[in-house]
This record gives structure tokens, C-alpha cells and sequence, in this order.
């Protein structure tokens, strides 16, 4: 088997994008080797627990509403063309993404994580729900088929808060992501070969361990947030 570590955000447009693409490859090659893990890729770690207003955050981030407008607006028609999609009108706030990082922990235990994830993307992008609500997750988790109650009662516990931000792309990749070369999401093949960006992935075939096994590569369209 080979391992596709992917460190993304659901709050990342970018990382919506690109599982997507990622969902399309995958269904196109048919029976594949890669046993696929998800990692927190925190864009604002420092975000406040409860969030920000959207609007605001944005414009302040990128330079004022009609420059995010215009970003958004190329965006969604990218993205459309993968079939993706996004509802930003919708979207009342950013949120704090620790703790659906630690949903994603907890769903890989129960091998649901790739269902989890594709429920955030769809809850925060596409229905505008707040993703840093926990009641928000309980209800995803529960509609992945994990334990609402339990998950409900970790994420009220400290449980997994220490373990998340140590492997927050963040911290182990630091020194990348100062130099500007890491991008969300970062996809790592057997923790060798990285690409990053959302990543138009098309199949490839490679040698490894003297057997043939389709691999994943492609040319980055783009990475903000």
C-alpha cells in the first residue's frame, strides 16, 4: 500500500477544490494502493475560539470586499468547471478549525475520516454552517456514523488538543511554510513526494517496489484561503 498524507483546512477553498479533484482521479483509476490520511493544516491558528465575522475578516485580509469578491467570484467559476461547489453568501463566519481537526482525528480511528471531511467541506462551503460550532460537529459526526454523544463529550474534554497542534502542518513544517514552500493543502506520497496547491490531479503511472501503482500528480492552481 501507499500512504497519501494530506494536510489541508476545511476552511481552505483551496483543500475543497482539491478533494475533489483528488475524489475524481481516484474514481477514475478504479482499484488504487493508496491508504489516505488526513492532518491538521490550521490557515490562522491564532483565530479566536469563537470565530470572526466572515465579511470583515476577509476584507481586512485580502484588501477590501471588492478585491474578495472578485477572488470568489474566479473561484467559484473554477471550480465549477470540477463540479465543485461553493455558496459564500452563505457563510456568516470564520471558525476556529481546532476543533474539526479533532473531529477528523477522532473519525480516522473509526475509519470515517474521508466521509468527515467531505461533510465539512459540504457544511462550511456549500450550506454555511459554522464548523466551529460543536454542536455543528456533533451533528456531522453523527451523520457520518460516528458516536454524536461521545464525540460530544471529547470535544468538551481536552481530549487531543496537544496531540492536533503538535502535527499542525504549522509547526512541523515551520521553516516551509516561512520560505513561502507549503501550501494547503500539501499532499505527501509515502512521506517522500510532496504537491501542493489544490492540485488539477491526473493519473500517472510510477515504479515502486518493482510493481506499477498510479500515483497522483499535477500543476497547482492556487492556495488561498
Amino acid at each position: 500500500m501507499v500512504t497519501l498524507d494530506i494536510f489541508s483546512d476545511p476552511v481552505c477553498p483551496w483543500c475543497h477544490v482539491g478533494k475533489a479533484h483528488l475524489d475524481q482521479a481516484l474514481a477514475q483509476a478504479g482499484e488504487h494502493p493508496f491508504v489516505i490520511a488526513w492532518h491538521p493544516f490550521q490557515l490562522n491558528p491564532d483565530m479566536p475560539a469563537g470565530g470572526a465575522d466572515r465579511r470583515s475578516y476577509m476584507a481586512a485580509r485580502f484588501g477590501g470586499t471588492d478585491r474578495v469578491a472578485a477572488a470568489e467570484a474566479r473561484l467559484v467559476e473554477q471550480a465549477a468547471a470540477s463540479g465543485v461547489l461553493f455558496d459564500f453568501d452563505r457563510i456568516a463566519r470564520v471558525p476556529n478549525t481546532l476543533d474539526a481537526h479533532r473531529l477528523i482525528h477522532w473519525a480516522g480511528i473509526e475509519a470515517r475520516q474521508d466521509t468527515v471531511v467531505s461533510a465539512l467541506f459540504q457544511a462550511y462551503f456549500v450550506a454555511g454552517r459554522d464548523i466551529g460550532d460543536r454542536e455543528v460537529l456533533c451533528d456531522i459526526a453523527d451523520g457520518a456514523g460516528l458516536d454524536a454523544a461521545l464525540i460530544a463529550r471529547l470535544l468538551a474534554s481536552g481530549a487531543d488538543l496537544a496531540d492536533i497542534r503538535a502535527r499542525d502542518a504549522i509547526e512541523l513544517y515551520a521553516p516551509s511554510k516561512v520560505t513561502g514552500a507549503l501550501h494547503a493543502p500539501a499532499i505527501f506520497i509515502d512521506r517522500g513526494v510532496q504537491f501542493e496547491g489544490s492540485c488539477k490531479m491526473e493519473s500517472a503511472v510510477a515504479e515502486r517496489g518493482g510493481a506499477k501503482v498510479t500515483l497522483l500528480s499535477g500543476q497547482k492552481d492556487g492556495d488561498k484561503a
